[in-house]
């Protein structure tokens, strides 16, 4: 019986490791930070207490909770050009990879939905989207994060792993590792599906729904200026969505096959890499609230 499996990163880079290292080690260091310093703002800052930027912390908090269980395991692959993880390791990074993924797409969720009261019903925004609203949407994103991956890797850890113990990747993803089950898995498998409509699909089609009537709004908005200043609202959070859905959809609909192991790799760094590097900067850059904090706290400095 397996006991622990065999990571065994990305293959063919043993040239270029070192570089490697550094350049993820460096883009970790910047997500770390620049996720930290948005939760400092928002938690520090008495103008930037209303739910969007509350929102927005708890997606910080995401981005920085994915990429510590990912990535200092990915240094160690990389640098070693492999690593072994014990089974219970495993399970571990598997259940935070899958809990802070699910909190992220329910975040983003109630996030398009606090935008759609802001911009088409703007007279209602303050008595339907209160703290007291925010706090229920935060706490039931966090409950389904905790409760439903909690699931999944119960119904893992009773699967039997008999053969090779040898992953091909840089994380403990979950279809490889149910490839190198000798148990049936169509139980995991189902309940997976029966996960994924809910939150990813479900969530998505929301999403789509929130921002049709978003745009709708703004088309009637006979000035430029007035259309401008609205879609500003809501542009930053729009491209995080597109981001992560789009990953999501490139990555899950890629063939499962041997020859797209190396594309799904790739994806997968992108997801667990580039995406939470982004979100931060472009939540700097184009929100001008994140802009003036910032300003405000280099003059304090």
């Amino acid at each position: 019986m397996v006991t622990e499996f065999f990571l065994t990163g990305f293959q063919n880079t043993h040239k270029f490791r070192i570089v490697l290292f550094c350049i993820i080690f460096l883009v970790y260091m910047c997500i770390f930070l620049g996720n930290l310093v948005i939760i400092l703002l928002v938690l520090l800052n008495n103008r930037l207490h209303c739910p969007m930027y509350l929102f927005l912390r708890n997606l910080s908090l995401c981005e920085v909770l994915f990429t510590t269980n990912i990535v200092p395991k990915m240094l160690q692959v990389i640098l070693q050009g492999g690593s072994s993880i014990s089974f219970a390791g495993c399970l571990s990074q598997l259940y935070v990879f899958a809990a802070v993924g699910i909190a992220e797409c329910l975040l983003l969720t109630s996030m398009s939905y606090d935008r759609y009261l802001a911009i088409c019903k703007p007279l209602h925004y303050s008595s339907i989207m209160s703290f007291k609203q925010h706090v229920y949407l935060v706490i039931f994103s966090w409950a389904c994060a905790v409760i439903l991956p909690a699931i999944t890797i119960s119904l893992i850890s009773v699967l039997d792993f008999c053969g090779s113990n040898t992953i091909d990747h840089f994380f403990c993803d979950l279809v490889p590792l149910l490839e190198l089950s000798c148990s049936d898995t169509s139980a995991v498998e189902f309940e997976i599906f029966a996960q994924t409509i809910p939150v990813l699909i479900f969530s998505f089609i929301y999403i789509i729904g929130t921002y049709i009537n978003i745009f709708l709004v703004i088309l009637k908005i006979f000035s430029t200026t007035g259309r401008q200043k609205t879609f500003s609202t809501c542009s930053s959070h729009l491209t995080v969505v597109s981001m992560y859905y789009g990953t999501m959809i490139i990555l899950y609909a890629t063939p499962n096959r041997r020859q797209s192991l190396k594309v799904n790799k790739t994806l997968s760094l992108l997801y667990s890499v580039a995406t939470p590097l982004l979100n931060p900067i472009i939540y700097s850059l184009r929100n001008q609230e994140i802009r003036k904090s910032l300003f405000v706290f280099k003059k304090i400095a």
